[in-house]
């Protein structure tokens, strides 16, 4: 005959691995559509917390009986999570800036609409890298690194095993610094045309004076943008692959500097 008693010791360590889970899915891209219902995202941190409990050791568990000492462990795991789901989202940050740059120079910069998927106003293309980054992020199954990433968190990072050093501060500076980085490499076919165009029409306005130069660049720096942006598509694609594989390598780097701070 099973037996589905629970102590209140296992009741704690389940609402803490809990916590640290939700707070990944709440962060991780594409989860983090605001579009999804909050209880399907509930449901799936539950279900998975179900299915690692038997297998994730907590340790200090003489700390249960102490409420103060539980609410620190909670809100550390959440941090953690927090942490994990936030060095895959610098990642499509950065597409979406790189849409944000060239739309600028497109002429987009007033054209803005609103992003129900972040919640904040970005030009269209904008929004078109950052959903081509998601197809690509679905389509090279980058979602399995949030699977990955949960599991071997807790295998090398137990419950409260959390600590946070100098090493780990430096590699979330960097995967930060990183997201310009990305916005840079990935708008740079873009970015460059749009730049030589416009220093082009620039010299064309000095050479001949009688021409309205603010006339012709106007649909001419929307059309050279099109242009290049479906041209450096497949650039965009492969980056994008590779950019995700790195970012699973810093994941499981960031795991392992927060168990050696």
């Amino acid at each position: 005959m099973l037996s589905f008693e629970l102590n209140m010791v296992q009741i704690q360590s389940f609402l803490l691995i809990f916590f640290r889970i939700a707070a990944i899915v709440w962060t991780l891209p594409v989860l983090d559509n605001r579009s999804i219902p909050v209880l399907w995202k509930a449901g799936l941190a539950f279900s998975m917390s179900i299915l690692l409990f038997p297998m994730v050791t907590v340790n200090g568990q003489a700390v249960f009986n102490n409420i103060v000492y539980f609410i620190i462990g909670a809100v550390s795991e959440a941090l953690l999570g927090v942490l994990i789901g936030l060095s895959l989202n610098l990642v499509l940050s950065g597409i979406q800036l790189a849409g944000q740059l060239a739309g600028f120079q497109m002429g987009f910069a007033i054209s803005t609409v609103f992003d129900p998927m972040t919640g904040t106003q970005a030009s269209v293309i904008a929004q078109l890298y950052y959903l081509i980054a998601v197809l690509v992020f679905l389509a090279v199954d980058a979602h399995h690194i949030f699977i990955r990433g949960v599991v071997q968190s807790f295998q090398w990072l137990p419950v409260f095993g959390f600590g946070f050093g100098g090493a780990t501060h430096r590699l979330l500076t960097d995967l930060s610094a990183g997201m310009f980085v990305i916005a840079v490499k990935a708008g740079a076919p873009v970015i460059a045309a749009l730049l030589l165009s416009t220093a082009a029409l620039g010299l064309i306005a000095r050479i001949v004076p009688q021409m309205n130069v603010f006339f012709v660049a106007m649909p001419l720096q929307i059309f050279i943008g099109l242009v290049f942006i479906a041209l450096s598509l497949i650039y965009l694609v492969s980056y994008l692959e590779g950019l995700y594989n790195d970012t699973g390598i810093d994941i499981f780097r960031l795991i392992k500097n927060l168990q050696n701070p």
